[in-house]
């Protein structure tokens, strides 16, 4: 299974990027032995409308276009619940143990993601009722997915 993240906005040179990219190798090297198949991460521009509405659209549209066929879409969600970690690892093996080719993460602009987007979502996840900067958004989500495969691993890094 193959997990991918769907990001509106980049993140530049920093420490951000420097520790997002150390939990993405992290778990590119632990996940292979529990039958992943890599972490992808698309990077989409933020759209430039005038309007909120038309923002949210024309994201939607691009975000839509990078999920593959028969992939399981979650959604970074504000109103989505507030899993707890060994919940997420459970739910994202279960989906490998069924065969699901993909699970793919998404976080949305600064006005967030479309309705279409969020009622597609098998999950959404929202990382307690804080706002957050994109930026750690991400830091977040890829030590989720790293603490995703040592919990499927039985390695101590997660203690619970």
């Amino acid at each position: 299974m193959r997990i991918g993240v769907i990001a509106v906005g980049r993140l530049k040179q920093g420490p951000e990027r420097e520790l997002a990219e150390r939990y993405r190798e992290r778990f590119d090297d632990l996940g292979r032995k529990l039958g992943f198949r890599g972490l992808d991460l698309h990077e989409l521009p933020e759209s430039r409308a005038r309007d909120a509405a038309t923002r949210i659209s024309e994201e939607a549209a691009a975000i839509a276009a990078l999920i593959p066929d028969r992939s399981v879409l979650v959604c970074l969600d504000e109103r989505g619940q507030n899993i707890d970690s060994a919940s997420l690892a459970a739910q994202i093996g279960r989906w490998r143990d069924e065969g699901v080719p993909a699970a793919v993460f998404v976080i949305g602009g600064a006005d967030g993601l479309s309705p279409e987007l969020r009622r597609r979502a098998k999950l959404g996840v929202a990382f307690g009722a804080a706002t957050w900067p994109h930026q750690i958004v991400r830091v977040l989500l890829f030590e989720q997915i790293y603490r995703t495969a040592t919990i499927l691993a039985g390695h101590p890094y997660h203690r619970a």
